[in-house]
């Protein structure tokens, strides 16, 4: 079990340093995106559209949008905000866009791009759960995910005095004072980090474990969409198809009252389907309250007939309804992406995130400050090696992240505004600098190359807001005089992990001074022995039943639940696949930790195949949808 912990964070907590981190910066992505883009104030700083500039919108999206499947009108959510339009031209793939920017007060069309091309934010969302790297991306993170699932879970059970040993923290002490700090920050945030990684893999149970759906509902290109109907109590919004016949579109600001008026919020967006066509709809989407103390805010929707302005349909939480099977995915989401509790929540989380990455951190830490004092010779004659790629590697994930991650913000000050594509070379930036500093940890001594990358990431931390005024004409003090709360707080958190990161790199410059040296007899001697074949074929029997014969398990008993408790319970085929997708990864980290807890790799493999076995009997019993 131990060997289990150890080796399950260590090569997943490189990229889970990545991840999370990443995550812990995607909480404030809109923040941050604001901060990106750079848009002037305008003139007027309204933060409702008036009749006139919805009026000009129209205008606008009827000369140059005409014939797009849809358009888009975002209001603005602040005093200074624009209103932007957005639309996907006919005939265009899924997902290009073009976007226009019209002063909210007077309708005038803004110059373009209004504000910088910038992927913000949402880059660090993008990375963290599928690392720019499409479906692939996603089940490694998955992967990870699940591989630190069964850390904690191990870690747990390994450190048996985890709770007592919270209460102490023994500094410059070496691999003490690295195990008191790793065991004092999974302690805090334990019960957070817990309920963050399977909240992040719940909420794609479908994706991560499509046995349950593929048993209730068949392999049909549909399936998902049945699944989705039966699950549902709400009825879907009504979708019209393009009759051919022209039709104008009604005048949008009386549909925006209108619609303000029944729901009691400000509307966020609204949304024009088959536009031009006598079948057209408005769709006005409320703004959601962040700040409820309610986990769940569902959404506010009110549709119209675009051409005669009639309610086609809203979309409102009813008082008396109870909690359904469909708003647990919600509520998933909800605790995942802190959708709640308004900007206190989300500090939280932001610390409770970096808690968490410092947990990761010096779990990879602790292996290498272990083994500068005694090699354990894992590697046989390889073992300095593999201990040396393992120096780089944590300063890559650690350092490397951190310094990559505000590289990417002077990408967004330093690339041309007019440059063509600039968004993706700003994540371009971002990937460039996370390998130079693998290259630089590669170059450089251990301790010289932590020294080097925090120095530099403090740096430019510090250096951020000079930056800012130096390229754009903005700063920290006009921020605040404008009342722009949102932006100074990007810079203020930069200024603080600058703070943090130089107090980190003279830390370490101090204690290289005073590091004893390593035993190197003792290292050698163990590393000249090595592991055995026999030992090294146990282990490796071990980790394939955790990964295949544990997925070949989970899928086939989420499978047997999906199809068993429609026929033994009230419950409906929809919520058998909900709950058994749910379990599947509170099952998939029970197999890892029998692989591994089991006596001998023979009857790890036996048990998993019995369970397995068993499963696909009530799976052919109870028989699969034709």
């Amino acid at each position: 079990m131990s060997w289990l912990h150890t080796w399950c964070g260590l090569t997943c907590g490189w990229l889970l340093c990545a991840v999370f981190f990443t995550g812990t910066l995607s909480l404030f992505r809109e923040p941050i995106t604001r901060w990106m883009e750079a848009r002037p104030a305008l003139p007027a700083a309204v933060d409702r559209a008036t009749a006139p500039a919805l009026a000009g919108a129209a205008h606008h999206l009827a000369q140059h949008a005409a014939g797009a499947r849809f358009w888009r009108l975002e209001l603005p959510q602040r005093a200074g905000d624009a209103l932007l339009l957005a639309w996907q031209p006919a005939g265009a793939p899924r997902g290009s866009l073009q976007t226009a920017a019209l002063d909210p007060a007077t309708g005038a069309l803004l110059p373009a791009p209004w504000g910088r091309r910038t992927e913000g934010g949402r880059h660090f969302m993008s990375f963290h759960y599928m690392l720019h790297a499409g479906t692939a991306g996603f089940w490694l993170v998955g992967w990870t995910s699940m591989c630190m699932l069964v850390a904690l879970v191990s870690g747990v059970v390994v450190h048996r005095r985890i709770f007592a040993d919270f209460f102490t923290l023994r500094l410059g002490k070496g691999p003490r004072s690295w195990l008191d700090a790793h065991n004092a920050t999974a302690v805090l945030a334990l019960p957070f980090l817990c309920m963050i990684v399977y909240s992040g893999l719940a909420i794609f149970y479908t994706s991560y474990l499509p046995a349950p759906l593929l048993a209730a509902y068949g392999s049909g290109e549909d399936a998902y969409g049945r699944f989705q109907a039966e699950l549902s109590h709400r009825a879907p919004p009504p979708r019209r198809k393009r009759t051919g016949q022209a039709a104008v579109l009604h005048p949008l600001a009386p549909l925006l009252q209108q619609a303000e008026a029944i729901t009691g919020r400000p509307a966020q967006m609204l949304l024009v389907e088959q536009p031009g066509d006598a079948a057209m709809a408005v769709r006005v989407v409320g703004r959601g309250d962040e700040g409820t103390r309610n986990l769940l805010d569902p959404k506010r929707i009110v549709g119209f007939d675009g051409a005669s302005g009639a309610v086609l349909q809203v979309q409102m939480p009813a008082a008396e309804a109870g909690f359904a099977a469909e708003d647990i995915h919600a509520t998933l989401e909800a605790l995942h992406f802190a959708r709640f509790g308004g900007w206190t929540v989300k500090w939280l989380y932001f610390f409770s995130g970096l808690l968490g990455s410092a947990m990761v951190a010096t779990g990879t830490l602790l292996f290498s400050a272990k083994r500068r004092q005694k090699s354990l010779g894992e590697f046989g004659a390889a073992t300095g090696h593999v201990y040396r790629a393992v120096d780089v590697l944590n300063v890559a994930a650690v350092a490397g992240t951190v310094l990559a991650s505000i590289v990417y913000f002077y990408g967004n000050r330093l690339l041309p505004a007019d440059m063509a594509g600039r968004a993706a070379a700003e994540i371009q930036v971002f990937f460039g600098a996370w390998a130079a500093s693998l290259l630089h940890a590669a170059l450089r001594p251990g301790r010289r190359a932590w020294v080097e990358q925090c120095a530099a990431a403090a740096l430019l931390c510090l250096g951020l807001p000079l930056l800012n005024q130096w390229t754009v004409g903005q700063h920290l003090i006009g921020y605040w005089q404008a009342g722009d709360g949102v932006r100074a707080a990007v810079e203020c958190t930069a200024l603080g992990f600058g703070v943090v990161l130089a107090c980190t790199a003279w830390r370490v410059q101090r204690g290289g001074a005073r590091a004893a040296p390593a035993r190197r007899a003792a290292a050698g001697a163990a590393a000249a022995r090595g592991p055995t074949a026999r030992q090294c074929g146990r282990v490796a029997s071990r980790v394939a039943a955790a990964a295949v014969g544990g997925y070949a398990l989970v899928s086939a008993s989420t499978a047997a639940l999906a199809v068993l408790l429609p026929r033994t319970t009230a419950a409906s085929r929809a919520d058998g696949v909900l709950v058994a997708g749910l379990l599947g990864f509170a099952l998939y980290t029970a197999a890892a930790v029998w692989a591994f807890g089991a006596r001998s790799p023979g009857r790890a493999w036996a048990g998993m195949a019995l369970a397995t076995a068993a499963a696909l009997t009530v799976v052919a019993w109870v028989g699969l949808p034709k």
